[in-house]
């Protein structure tokens, strides 16, 4: 699989993701919080580390569709710091990496 293969279905994979995050709840499902841990306060926790996980996939997402007008434009695996070459090595634990591990 090419790079901008790879990129393209990382990316697919991060909007599927996003979609089931932000998905309204099931009709009739209400957050309380109430004097006692229950299951709206539960729901509620739940709620709330989702919303941390959403702009970690929003953040990853911004990277890799970056990555991929790199592809397009011909500087992909180049550090956007110093112009160096990415390692290999990098660039296949994170393919989206925009910099070098020095600039990182």
């Amino acid at each position: 699989m090419d790079t901008d293969a790879a990129l393209a279905a990382h990316e697919d994979q991060l909007v599927a993701d996003l979609a089931v995050l932000t998905a309204a709840p099931p009709e009739g499902e209400s957050i309380s919080f109430g004097k006692r841990i229950g299951d709206g306060t539960s729901l509620a926790v739940d709620r709330l580390s989702a919303v941390a996980v959403q702009e970690q996939l929003l953040d990853t997402l911004d990277q890799v569709r970056a990555a991929r007008r790199r592809v397009a434009d011909g500087t992909y695996g180049t550090c956007e710091v110093c112009g160096e070459a990415i390692p290999a090595g990098r660039l296949e634990a994170r393919p989206w990496a925009a910099r070098c591990v020095r600039h990182a």
